[in-house]
């Protein structure tokens, strides 16, 4: 399943009000970099990105200590000052993660889990908000280093970017040739980012929403009594606790978003495929099969009925 142009939008809104972090899947040229740093301008944030390469470096991420000469009262002396890297901004994007060896896609994790960062035994906060919204090819694996378990786990959402219908890429091809570059206005500020940020874990949500989303997280483990047949056979590992706390997070932003009084049933069914597709380790007979991770996730919820 891959959600539609304005759903890729809303679950993008979704991640930003549950102050989580999305990655973002799709074939080049879908304007993915285009989309979120125009969510940046849109909303105040600063923004940065990082191209991931393989000879890119931890500190290229981070930032490193540099030595300065400083001169004071006639006399030079040297300081150690720490020079920020792109990672100390709001709103990151990551661009195609998978392009870099573990060690520096490591460097993410304490960011991404903690936001701040340890250089040189100093630990340094980083701007709040701060969200990494990440890119990945899913066509090219030449070159390419899978991202780890521990990784993944970190991102809220998981989202996968399609191609536009006719229709949108008529209209892409007509804006984009016209010499015309748009502006976009801020609508939102900072200040109220994190106001919103705040508010989000404080909506009510029903004990039927909870109850589903562990019932869901829980159907994914191979061991599991509501596991189904797809699960016990393709499935290696299935979502942890962390898988529905991001299903019951992301129903409240989805909730706060449609102007809902509290988050439902529906609000965490919609969120399934996003919140555990990439919380999912398949085995090696589901690539063989060509079973995907939407199509387990389908099992799972006949399963359970809903």
């Amino acid at each position: 399943m891959v959600v539609g142009q304005e759903q890729v939008v809303e679950t993008m809104l979704i991640t930003l009000l549950a102050r989580g972090h999305a990655l973002l899947v799709g074939v080049p040229g879908l304007a993915k970099t285009l989309l979120v740093s125009s969510v940046a301008q849109a909303l105040s944030l600063s923004f940065g990105r990082v191209q991931f390469t393989p000879d890119l470096l931890p500190a290229d991420i981070t930032g490193t200590d540099v030595l300065n000469e400083v001169e004071d009262k006639g006399l030079v002396r040297r300081e150690v000052r720490f020079m920020p890297g792109p990672i100390f901004k709001h709103l990151v994007l990551a661009d195609e993660i998978n392009r870099t060896p573990p060690k520096t896609q490591a460097a993410l994790l304490q960011a991404m889990q903690e936001r701040h960062v340890t250089v040189g035994g100093a630990t340094h906060p980083l701007p709040d908000p701060f969200q990494v919204f990440a890119t990945q090819n899913p066509i090219e694996q030449e070159g390419t280093y899978p991202l780890p378990e521990a990784q993944l786990d970190r991102f809220l959402l998981e989202v996968h970017v399609d191609y536009p219908s006719e229709q949108e890429e008529r209209e892409i091809a007509r804006r984009t040739t016209s010499g015309a570059m748009p502006q976009i206005e801020a609508v939102l500020s900072a200040d109220e980012i994190r106001a919103l940020g705040a508010l989000v874990p404080r909506i009510p949500v029903t004990d039927e929403a909870v109850e589903l989303a562990v019932r869901l997280a829980r159907a994914t483990r191979p061991d599991g009594p509501d596991a189904p047949e797809a699960v016990r056979t393709y499935v290696r590992f299935g979502a942890g606790p962390r898988g529905s706390q991001a299903l019951v997070l992301a129903a409240k932003a989805r909730a706060a978003l449609r102007g809902e009084a509290a988050a439902d049933v529906d609000d965490v069914l919609a969120l399934t495929l996003p919140a555990l597709r990439h919380r999912m380790v398949l085995s090696y007979r589901a690539d063989a099969d060509r079973v995907r991770d939407a199509d387990v996730l389908a099992a799972v919820k006949k399963q359970l009925g809903v």
